[in-house]
């Protein structure tokens, strides 16, 4: 009992931190077994919130919108929808396609963006206020978990990255046909013979499978890893005290806060890009006949 009032009274230790921030806010205590009964409610918290403000944000450059000169808002809006359309152009050769995938495009580039973005909030802040909200309506606060970036949960990225693929699938049977999609799933890419159907069948579902986990798994890995070195950054400012070292901590917490920070922007920007690049990519190559 002596033990556990000291630990209450100096605090969680590094690693407790660190584990009670990468706890996700569920409806059960998940298992080593895959159970898709369990829900990370915080992620589907801000994924839908974040995709609200990103369709509202959209909806009020399109509102304000005037044919003269345009405001700083809108002429940033305007740049994102030529970058977007470019990129469609350059991808997606079907003009008929583009009306429906550029726009998708486009509100991928900016959900993911905003979900990333969420990177940047101080790392105890949406914490720290839901422990106090817990804690009010009766509960244990240690055990008030949550967090706040969406696309540093595995369920979520692959969610996004199946997502993409039924487009896929939809566009592959839309502009080849079931029967033309499906002859090409058996004769491409080795060859018509019968011998072959069954090594081409299986290459054709190992590149869709392949396609999909990577596409997840890359937005996954580099959002889960700046997510940890915000958290080691924030230690640093936990450990600070009144000596030599504590304010080198202090200090080093700031700097290298403010660091990861600015190079971290850099980061969601370009996975939001990436993410959206292969959707683009995947959608066009369901276009192409072998």
């Amino acid at each position: 009992m002596a033990a556990e009032n000291m630990a209450a009274e100096h605090g969680p230790t590094a690693g407790e931190y660190i584990v009670h921030h990468l706890t996700h806010l569920q409806n059960r205590k998940a298992t080593n077994v895959v159970d898709f009964g369990v829900f990370n409610f915080d992620s589907l918290l801000f994924a839908i919130a974040i995709g609200v403000i990103g369709c509202w944000l959209l909806w009020l450059a399109a509102r304000k919108a005037t044919p003269g000169v345009p405001g700083r808002f809108q002429a940033a809006v305007e740049i994102l929808l030529e970058m977007v359309d470019s990129q469609a152009k350059g991808i997606v050769h079907n003009a008929t396609s583009r009306k429906m995938v550029g726009p998708l495009a486009l509100t991928v580039f900016i959900w993911i963006f905003l979900l990333n973005a969420m990177d940047l909030l101080p790392v105890d802040l949406l914490p720290w206020i839901w422990e106090r909200i817990y804690g009010a309506a009766g509960h244990d606060p240690h055990h008030a978990f949550l967090r706040v970036v969406p696309t540093a949960d595995l369920s979520m990225t692959m969610g996004l990255s199946v997502g993409v693929l039924l487009v896929c699938l939809f566009y592959n049977i839309k502009i080849k046909g079931l029967g033309g999609w499906g002859h090409e799933l058996i004769t491409a890419p080795f060859g018509a013979h019968p011998v072959l159907w069954p090594f081409n069948l299986a290459m054709q579902l190992i590149e869709f499978i392949a396609k999909t986990v990577s596409h997840g798994m890359r937005l996954f890995g580099n959002m889960y890893a700046g997510e940890l070195i915000f958290l080691l950054i924030a230690l640093m400012g936990g450990a600070w005290s009144v000596s030599a070292t504590g304010i080198g901590l202090a200090v080093g917490h700031i700097v290298a806060g403010f660091v990861w920070a600015a190079f971290h922007l850099i980061i969601i920007t370009l996975q939001a890009f990436v993410f959206m690049m292969l959707t683009l990519v995947y959608i066009g190559q369901a276009h192409d006949a072998h």
